[in-house]
């Protein structure tokens, strides 16, 4: 699978995919596109994972298992981070994050 393609490749993409998903965490105002860019953080570690693994320890299968953690944990916040936006969807009718002081009392 990683015979032809250098650590770099892949390092390149996870830094560029880290970091479009930390510009949107800080920069969006709506609650799904923060959840999306926190889902593209964990993409960008899992990458990171599954590539240092191979290449390092090609015998080992510790990247592969941290990033099923990885995609298990991301899977479980986001339908935490889905139940939560929409209940705040019903009382507001807004999800910008700026309206989110409204919730207070």
């Amino acid at each position: 699978m990683f015979e032809g393609v250098p650590l770099s490749w892949f390092l390149i993409l996870s830094t560029i995919m880290f970091f479009i998903g930390v510009y949107g965490f800080l920069v969006r105002k709506n609650l799904i596109t923060i959840l999306m860019s926190t889902e593209l953080i964990l993409n960008s570690v899992c990458i990171n994972f599954v590539a240092f693994n191979k290449i390092l320890y090609p015998e080992h299968m510790e990247g592969m298992f941290f990033t099923v953690f990885i995609i298990a944990v991301a899977a479980a916040e986001a339908s935490v981070a889905i139940a939560i936006i929409i209940n705040i969807y019903r009382r507001i009718v807004n999800i910008d994050v700026e309206k989110m002081n409204e919730m207070k009392y």
